[in-house]
């Protein structure tokens, strides 16, 4: 991934402008790309490699989001209206791929910014559909991050990824066999109910350390009434997601005062898909922090928990204690 700093060369000849607030350019390193061969089944069919070696090719476009211009400047620093822009991006690029047959194309709510205005004039519509759109940030060199300027990704793709492939089916499944309820609705529903897992929560969000969590501070953000994509959200509702990023992130970083790594992801509808799958979908973020005793202390998913399966280092409740009593000022400006 190139350098996002303002005024950068990146690796394809383009500069950065000297933008001051977020911006959004093409990766120069993309992992999928728009033109690639096809993959070629060179066996025959009913051969032994094409019965146990499946592979299909996929295309895609990949994006850099920066936060902000400051090199310094992480989610848990940015003030609300800063976050905010972030979501609206997101918003912006997502609804600008949507497949013009989807549900989701028909009365989504307009971004509070004009289509692509803060991009570097690539990340316009593609002439191929694609299927799936993920946004992620990995914060921090624990979680591979190469360039330490706050940033996330967004990566369009042919195909439907595996673990976004998994929650949809159980999503599907449960709207099936329990008449059309939503369960992550419904999850976020008990979770507020229960209240002792909840890290957070706003009219619109709450913020959990999930009952299934695998790392030992996991949180998982999720819609309290059913939103299938960010664009379902009005301005207000935009305005708590970025007040429950906020809190999260803050609250990581007060933990163990230090700039907490974690791999973030939001889910949301496919691109493209059949109604059921659109009508099934819940917007939710994944937070998957390693830092497990202190702030060099992480957590290593290792032996049994590889072979067999996950095991919880603390409860869910336990962490989500913890993170409660982190709330407040940002620790690294109490001194300000």
């Amino acid at each position: 991934m190139a350098g996002p700093a303002r005024g950068n060369k990146r690796a394809q000849g383009d500069t950065n402008p000297k933008y001051e607030n977020t911006y959004v350019f093409v990766n120069d390193y993309s992992a999928v790309k728009e033109f690639q061969a096809g993959y070629t089944e060179h066996d025959a069919d009913g051969s032994r490699s094409s019965m146990l070696l499946r592979a299909e090719s996929v295309t895609g476009k990949c994006y850099v989001v920066t936060f902000a211009a400051a090199h310094n400047l992480t989610l848990a620093d940015l003030s609300l209206p800063a976050i905010l822009a972030v979501i609206n991006i997101w918003t912006d690029i997502y609804t600008a791929h949507i497949s013009p047959l989807s549900p989701l194309s028909k009365g989504s709510s307009p971004t509070t910014l004009s289509p692509m205005s803060h991009g570097d004039g690539r990340t316009s519509r593609t002439k191929e559909q694609y299927r799936y759109m993920q946004i992620f940030e990995n914060k921090g060199a624990a979680m591979g991050c190469s360039n330490p300027h706050p940033h996330g990704q967004i990566w369009t793709t042919s195909g439907l990824p595996e673990e976004p492939a998994l929650e949809l089916g159980q999503l599907k499944k449960y709207k099936q066999e329990q008449g059309g309820l939503n369960m992550l609705e419904d999850y976020a529903s008990l979770e507020s109910e229960q209240a002792d897992r909840v890290v957070f929560e706003n009219k619109a969000f709450v913020a959990v350390c999930p009952w299934w969590g695998t790392w030992p501070f996991e949180v998982m953000i999720i819609a309290r009434q059913h939103r299938r994509a960010l664009v379902d959200l009005n301005n207000a509702e935009r305005e708590e997601l970025a007040e429950a990023m906020a809190e999260v992130t803050r609250r990581y970083d007060n933990l163990f005062e230090t700039q907490f790594p974690y791999s973030m992801g939001v889910h949301q509808a496919p691109l493209e898909g059949s109604d059921i799958e659109i009508e099934a979908s819940h917007l939710h973020i994944h937070f998957y922090p390693p830092l497990l005793r202190s702030a060099t202390v992480r957590k290593f998913l290792v032996g049994y928990e590889m072979m067999a399966e996950p095991q919880r280092d603390i409860t869910p409740e336990q962490a989500a204690t913890r993170l409660r009593s982190c709330g407040g000022k940002l620790y690294r400006k109490k001194t300000e």
